[in-house]
């Protein structure tokens, strides 16, 4: 029988994850409350195919292929028969509880719980549906998910053997690389990333350099394929203050890990990034 998964949220990373599924192979529903949402995820799955076609990564056969294996579903019920289900609504814990409650009531109880969170609590996230909890395991997956080959799987102290086994091989049928760590706050890849985003936002708001030469010196500096501001827009703004704010509530240290004053500003102005068209750089051209 053919490995069938769910995707929860039909944002950036969702979408990400069923097109990366459903090329692997994989028969994938992608569910969501917005059926705006699930349109847009639609669209831009057609034009990620269409795009492989035209730079000759795929046959038109296999493109074809590649977007019969998913579905699109504003419930749960049309994908209960999935053998995984992966979470990726935006981070917010009371969000996630309220999506497992409702992914541990309709899938099977063989079915893997996976959450695609970058910094919140596995463990508090299993505490919340109970007995369930041995199935629940992180599987934070990178952006743009097509491109990066990496998978930070995050067990919990509850996550079973079993669980995590079939994670990773998930992740390696998926053609990614999964790499484990245990559960704390921002787990390894935010946890050392998010402080030096901060920090670079901090020599900013200090005047010590504009954004861009801040930019290219962390480029040229340290070989880093795009300089942390920028790369801060592509992640989202918000989503970087919300991970700080995780890494502040969950390790203490406030001159360390509260989100700087600049940070926050854009934030509230709704200068998430790329997203919005504004964050640190203007991307209205």
């Amino acid at each position: 029988m053919a490995e069938v998964i769910s995707v929860i949220g039909a944002g950036t990373m969702g979408s990400g994850i069923t097109i990366t599924a459903a090329s692997a192979g994989i028969e994938v529903c992608q569910v969501d409350v917005s059926s705006e949402q699930l349109d847009r995820a639609r669209a831009y799955h057609s034009k990620t195919i269409r795009r492989n076609v035209e730079k000759e990564r795929m046959t038109q056969d296999e493109a074809d292929a590649t977007l019969s294996r998913i579905q699109y579903s504003n419930s749960h019920e049309r994908s209960g028969d999935s053998s995984f289900a992966i979470e990726a609504a935006t981070e917010n814990i009371e969000i996630k509880k309220k999506i497992f409650g409702a992914m541990a009531s309709t899938y099977s109880p063989d079915c893997i719980l996976a959450t695609n969170t970058s910094s919140i609590s596995i463990t508090e996230i299993g505490n919340s549906i109970g007995n369930a909890a041995d199935r629940v395991i992180g599987m934070h997956f990178f952006n743009p998910v097509p491109v990066m080959k990496l998978v930070e799987v995050i067990k919990a102290p509850a996550t079973s053997d079993e669980t995590l086994a079939r994670t990773i091989e998930l992740s390696e049928k998926m053609g990614k690389t999964p790499i484990a760590a245990n559960d704390h706050p921002g787990f390894v890849s935010n946890r050392v990333l998010m402080p030096m985003i901060n920090e670079a936002f901090h020599a900013w708001n200090d005047g010590v350099a504009g954004p861009e030469e801040i930019d290219g010196i962390m480029k040229l500096g340290c070989a880093f394929p795009m300089g942390p501001l920028r790369l801060a827009d592509l992640i989202g703004l918000d989503v970087c203050r919300d991970i700080m704010l995780v890494l502040h509530e969950g390790l203490g240290h406030p001159d360390k890990y509260a989100p700087c004053a600049k940070l926050l500003e854009l934030v509230d102005a709704g200068h998430l990034g790329n997203k919005t068209g504004r964050g640190v750089y203007d991307y209205s051209s």
